[in-house]
């Protein structure tokens, strides 16, 4: 038997099945949502439901968008001969915080990993392939996580690239700035080292 009325029970598990939220977080907000005014709550239910019927993948490149193409796609100023290519629309959305990045993305939705059954046919790099045969492409710069997956996906895509004759560059790894070389594993000192560069 639940200590909670059945509704207020059944909220609690619903916000439970949100990544990193475990029980006391989703109790916390389901009291919260309990006290807020109506009117603002079901603001926040229409919100929900809004965001994901409105949103959709951009047709060019995968991205999460309201509008199709994107906006990254479809702007003027974008440098068109050159793709970052990212596992995930997040990974977007930190490449555009930096401001440095000029050039399109392209969303793979995921990474290679044969221990979870996901193959290179499960993500979009099929639809990438098409996207640089038709475009005016002259650069691939590979942005995938710096773990087995994103490396394995990295090398599998750079080999598809090869004989297409476009250069294909891999973002580098090492420690980060403000990090302590003594506190860095032994996998990341090595790609700081191999990805020296001279001043």
């Amino acid at each position: 038997m639940s200590i909670y009325a059945a509704p207020v029970a059944k909220l609690i598990d619903e916000f439970e099945k949100l990544p990193g939220v475990g029980h006391k977080t989703a109790q916390r907000l389901a009291f919260h949502v309990l006290n807020l005014p109506e009117e603002k709550v079901l603001n926040l239910a229409n919100t929900i439901r809004e965001a994901k019927l409105k949103t959709k993948y951009c047709s060019v490149c995968s991205n999460l968008t309201d509008i199709d193409p994107c906006s990254i796609c479809s702007g003027y100023s974008r440098d068109r001969s050159v793709i970052c290519v990212v596992e995930d629309p997040r990974d977007v959305v930190a490449m555009e915080k930096t401001r440095e990045f000029k050039g399109l993305y392209h969303v793979l939705h995921g990474s290679i990993s044969p221990m979870e059954g996901v193959g290179p046919e499960d993500i979009k790099i099929k639809e990438l392939l098409t996207r640089i045969r038709e475009g005016e492409v002259r650069e691939v710069i590979l942005a995938t996580n710096p773990d087995i997956e994103g490396e394995a996906t990295a090398m599998y895509i750079s080999k598809l690239l090869k004989p297409l004759g476009i250069k294909t560059s891999r973002i580098a790894h090492g420690i980060p700035v403000g990090g302590d070389i003594e506190y860095a594993d032994e996998v990341t000192l090595a790609k700081a080292l191999e990805g020296r560069r001279e001043i």
